[in-house]
């Protein structure tokens, strides 16, 4: 199997890290987090305009590059290193998922804005009993006419202040937990009747809660099919996890080389840190572990066209290595830090608390082994 990247998508990356290194250091993010939008849209219509690469994963059909999950990989992985807050994630790779599997007029006039850098979009799915269980949903779609009444409350919709647009997922029939009856809504952020509560997160972010009251969509606003929709939701959610096991292999390459660093620079008993046995050790299951996580992650995002079953397995093995290594790669920096780890005024800290979000975002470690028992257990039986 050939991992070389082709000519275009070794341009891609390149002209990210470029613009990144040159406009998006440490202080420059820092300094992004404490403003009252919490985000720079510049960057964003930078991203659309000088750079391309929120179509780098659509198709020339719908006036993107003609790329796809490896693109979003590469993409992925470079704002994983500079700490990127925009929410490419959640607006191309979730939203642009939804969008390009459902299909449909509006749905490719959507994509197009996105491409534009003038729509944003946010994946509101997750409800405070529902765990990690995608089916468990007290938010309910009822009919009105040819369209639909929304109601319910979706807890930390990360990128929802900045979203010009919500993914919703809803009951349309079926009980609350049963796979059959849910649907999946596309709504725009100012419908009457959705309000939002917005807050920062540890890592620096912004998230909402989300109240809808009677949300009336039109019959367009559907993506997929009615009571059907969990099919969808599942395969953009692994789409997902595997662009975000690409965002950590970016973070802890940056943990373990500003660890390195440090321990170069940091001297005890007048010789560098660097040098001693036992950190030389954690330093080097450091660096393993972030090169593993690049291995795995190729291997989920090339096992996302694969069917269901086996593009489940390859992605929650990814998620639960990755998580791990999120664990022990981020508490070795830290510790190797010592207290000025933590404090907000050095890198390294921010990775921590990225990654440490990371490790939950989309299923914990615990979580994808017990779906790769469950699938396995289910292919044996």
């Amino acid at each position: 199997m050939d991992f070389n990247f082709t000519e275009e998508q070794s341009m891609l990356r390149d002209a990210l890290a470029r613009y990144l290194a040159d406009r998006y250091d440490f202080e420059t993010r820092r300094g992004i987090t404490r403003t009252d939008a919490g985000w720079q849209p510049a960057v964003w219509r930078a991203f659309a305009e000088e750079l391309g690469i929120l179509g780098a994963a659509f198709s020339e059909a719908h006036g993107g590059l003609g790329g796809g999950a490896v693109e979003n990989m590469i993409v992925m992985e470079e704002l994983g290193k500079a700490l990127v807050i925009e929410p490419y994630l959640e607006t191309v790779v979730v939203g642009g998922g939804f969008l390009k599997h459902a299909g449909g007029a509006a749905a490719d006039a959507l994509i197009g804005q996105i491409i534009a850098g003038t729509a944003t979009c946010a994946f509101a799915h997750a409800e405070p009993q529902g765990r990690y269980n995608l089916a468990d949903l007290k938010t309910t779609a009822t009919r009105d006419g040819a369209g639909w009444r929304l109601s319910g409350h979706k807890a930390v919709v990360t990128a929802a202040p900045w979203a010009s647009h919500l993914i919703v997922t809803a009951r349309t029939g079926g009980g609350q937990r049963e796979r059959d009856g849910v649907s999946v809504f596309l709504v725009e952020k100012g419908a009457a009747g959705l309000t939002t509560r917005d807050y920062p997160t540890v890592d620096g972010r912004r998230a909402s809660e989300v109240y809808l009251e009677n949300v009336a969509v039109g019959a367009e606003a559907l993506l997929g099919n009615e009571g059907n929709g969990l099919p969808l939701v599942e395969r953009v959610v692994d789409e997902a996890t595997a662009a975000l096991c690409a965002e950590a292999s970016g973070c802890l390459k940056k943990l373990h080389e500003g660890t390195l660093d440090y321990a170069r620079q940091r001297k005890q008993f007048g010789t560098p840190i660097a040098s001693f046995q036992v950190l030389q050790h954690r330093m080097v299951d450091m660096f393993m572990a972030a090169e593993q996580a690049v291995s795995m992650t190729y291997m989920a995002t090339l096992n996302l066209d694969a069917e269901a079953r086996e593009r489940a397995i390859a992605v929650s093995s990814a998620k639960a290595f990755i998580g791990k290594a999120c664990q022990s790669v981020g508490q070795s920096a830290i510790q190797i830090h010592g207290g000025m780890g933590m404090t907000d005024e050095l890198a390294i800290g921010h990775y921590f608390k990225r990654a440490t979000l990371i490790e939950g975002l989309y299923g914990s470690v615990a979580y994808h082994l017990r779906r790769c028992e469950a699938l396995s257990l289910a292919d044996a039986a």
